[in-house]
């Protein structure tokens, strides 16, 4: 079964209600890339009038958990998977639709290899980066994610 945008967002509706009420949608996946985009609506916003920190980081932490979905469900092994820390950073103030990427895809696959070959648990950092409609660097996320396979 291939993983599509459509599969993901209505993933996105039984499993993470709270992204999908907020706006969270998956716009485009591949070997190499995620694409999510979420828009500065009432239901998301903070009280200066731009996208709650939190929710950004819904978006983001979706496009980089996406990928790891889909290259875990490549591999065919039974690989689990855990957010272990996330840094981030805000550059401008977000509004409008804003768009996070992941092009993190070839550091997932060597990650997902060596726990393969060597049975361990192996950690990684993969990065996402928002930006708004007129291309500007909104905030940057970078999340720690643990695998290991299931024996």
């Amino acid at each position: 079964m291939n993983i599509t945008p459509r599969k993901l967002n209505t993933f996105i509706i039984f499993k993470l209600p709270a992204a999908y009420f907020c706006g969270v949608r998956t716009k485009h996946i591949d070997d190499s890339k995620c694409i999510v985009s979420i828009k500065y609506r009432w239901i998301n916003q903070n009280p200066f009038k731009s996208m709650f920190w939190a929710v950004q980081g819904m978006a983001a932490e979706f496009s980089t958990g996406a990928l790891m979905i889909s290259k875990i469900k490549a591999s065919g092994k039974h690989i689990s998977m855990l957010v272990t820390s996330n840094k981030a950073i805000f550059t401008k103030k977000a509004t409008g639709r804003i768009t996070f990427t992941c092009n993190d895809g070839h550091l997932i696959d060597a990650a997902i290899k060596e726990a393969i070959e060597t049975g361990e648990g192996q950690t990684i950092w993969v990065k996402s980066i928002g930006v708004n409609e007129e291309e500007v660097e909104v905030s940057t996320f970078n999340f720690e994610w643990s695998i290991k396979v299931k024996q």
